[in-house]
């Protein structure tokens, strides 16, 4: 913790200071929806990605020893046009080498298209996990730390079929991440004998839900899949499906999964299940050992953001150059075998490996393998309510 805490107190001190000796300070992105229906979960995001930049700046360990500084930028999660402009301002303004982020699938898609690809920047999101991202023209600027939806959908179905859970209802919020998890995760239920009795898209921002449910339980199922935001929509359908008694278990995918789903229902959501990326490797407990009592270092992409902001930096430490036209090209091999392992907390000596002409491969938080078009092969953490609380099942 007292380590934490230095590195953090360095990095706020080096603000936009150069190191003494002519070192440069290198800017990197942090956009992420601080609001929006998210925003429960970003503030650990955050702090997990600024972690890894402020264990780097006391090290002074990248490109001979410059200052990391963080820059935050609100993506607001459903936005788009907000979150281009957000990232603009970061690169055009702050002058940013690369960005950590963005969240959610539409505006990291956006800023991508609109932003990335345009300005030639790096982005590596710890959590956008439509599976339209995987064939999104990117120029080899863009990866991401979570697997793809269509891993999800797949996990979804094994836990549900273990529960013996064969009818569900399923309900998503509508846009780019709400409709691609949907998709993958009826076709691989379906694919496994299940029924789906309705896929009904719900709007986020109502007050009243009343009328979805409605639907939702008119079509029946043993269990209701809410592929929405705890913070906005889908907590919405979890409570009218509990006031009316339509539904009282439930499935959560990621983006229901943190502290706030606990506080809006505690035990009255005892039996429900659900998942999100994560594991139980040696790195994940390195992670959490580094965080102590700071934040949660099991909230739902808070490693994942970690693991982000470290391979941004390896990335341009195995280039020598903090240039994204540079070091793009080296994420794929600092994040992938053969090399030595790295774990959270050993950013230093990755860098003095990689200055001296050797290869890591970054096993990070996440136990972190990139494929195919950059993104996480994909481990998961099961879980269930119990008691009101949210408790791990397994790991998968």
């Amino acid at each position: 913790m007292k380590k934490l805490l230095a590195a953090t107190t360095a990095a706020a001190l080096m603000g936009t200071t150069a190191f003494a000796g002519g070192h440069s300070e290198v800017k990197i992105g942090v956009i992420l929806g601080f609001t929006g229906p998210i925003e429960s979960l970003t503030p650990q995001m955050a702090s997990g990605a600024e972690l890894a930049m402020a264990e780097v700046t006391e090290a002074k360990s990248l490109l001979g020893g410059a200052a990391v500084t963080p820059v935050r930028a609100d993506s607001t999660c459903v936005d788009a046009a907000a979150a281009t402009a957000a990232a603009e301002r970061l690169i055009t303004s702050e002058g940013v080498k690369g960005i950590m982020g963005a969240d959610c699938s539409g505006v990291t898609g956006a800023i991508l298209s609109n932003v990335a690809l345009a300005n030639g920047v790096v982005m590596i999101s710890p959590s956008a996990t439509s599976p339209g991202l995987s064939t999104a023209e990117d120029n080899g600027l863009f990866f991401r730390t979570a697997p793809s939806d269509a891993r999800q959908g797949v996990v979804m179905t094994e836990v549900l079929m273990e529960e013996g859970i064969k009818e569900v209802a399923l309900t998503y919020t509508n846009n780019d991440y709400g409709k691609g998890l949907a998709d993958s995760f009826q076709a691989a239920f379906e694919a496994a004998g299940g029924t789906v009795t309705i896929s009904a898209a719900h709007e986020d921002g109502k007050a009243d839900y009343s009328a979805e449910v409605g639907a939702l339980a008119s079509a029946g199922g043993d269990r209701l899949v809410v592929a929405g935001y705890v913070d906005q929509g889908g907590s919405g359908i979890v409570r009218a499906a509990l006031d009316s008694g339509a539904f009282d278990t439930f499935h959560f995918p990621d983006g229901m999964i943190s502290a706030a789903l606990e506080e809006n229902f505690g035990d009255e959501i005892d039996g429900s299940t659900g998942q999100h990326p994560g594991t139980d490797s040696p790195g994940a407990a390195r992670f959490a050992e580094m965080v102590g009592d700071a934040f949660d270092a099991t909230s739902p992409f808070a490693p994942e953001s970690y693991d982000a902001a470290a391979l941004i930096m390896l990335a341009m430490q195995a280039a020598g150059s903090a240039e994204p036209g540079d070091y793009k090209d080296k994420v794929m091999m600092v994040a992938n075998a053969p090399g030595e392992q790295i774990f959270p907390g050993e950013l230093a000596k990755a860098m003095e490996i990689l200055s001296n002409g050797g290869d890591i491969d970054y096993v990070g938080a996440t136990a972190v393998e990139l494929i195919g078009p950059g993104e996480s092969a994909g481990n998961y953490r099961q879980v269930t309510v119990e008691g009101g609380k949210i408790t791990t099942v397994q790991y998968r």
